[in-house]
């Protein structure tokens, strides 16, 4: 079972790097890559205060995975982004990779993602919002595009307090 000591941390290339898809005949190791990321993410939640989802490459798995768990769980096998809205929002955004920094970035509004379920069936769910935004976070993990690389400008950059 991994844990938080398992967590990719700033600066690791591997955090950089683009995942592969999650073959049907890998099918049968997703219940395990999801018990280890609810698990980083409880232990994340618990030291930090934050947490509602993560990707699998936050852990060394390097598969287009996402889990989300805010009033359920939520698996996101190869997830796909197939409608960004044209309008976009500004927040500042945090991630379990680097738990004490902020960064501020512009997100889409709303998004569709296209991905299969824990059953391998497929599933589309549009998202506004604080729900698009997460997922527009944990989608560019699945790239190797970290926040920090989204940051509106130079000053985009703050200490969490």
């Amino acid at each position: 079972m991994k844990t938080l000591a398992d967590l990719l941390l700033l600066g690791d290339p591997r955090l950089y790097e683009t995942c592969s898809p999650i073959l049907p005949e890998e099918s049968h190791l997703v219940e395990g890559w999801v018990a280890d990321l609810h698990n980083v993410m409880q232990e994340v939640r618990a030291q930090y205060g934050f947490g509602r989802a993560i990707a699998a490459p936050q852990l060394g798995i390097m598969k287009r995975l996402i889990y989300m768990n805010i009033d359920r769980p939520v698996v996101f096998i190869n997830p796909e982004l197939t409608h960004l809205s044209e309008d976009l929002f500004e927040l500042w955004d945090d991630c379990m990779s680097f738990p004490n920094l902020l960064v501020k970035v512009k997100r889409h509004k709303s998004i569709t993602i296209n991905y299969l379920d824990e059953q391998w069936q497929p599933q589309e769910w549009t998202m506004e919002d604080s729900l698009s935004e997460l997922l527009q976070h944990e989608y560019d993990h699945l790239n190797g595009v970290l926040c920090t690389m989204r940051a509106i400008d130079a000053k985009s950059f703050q200490w969490r307090k």
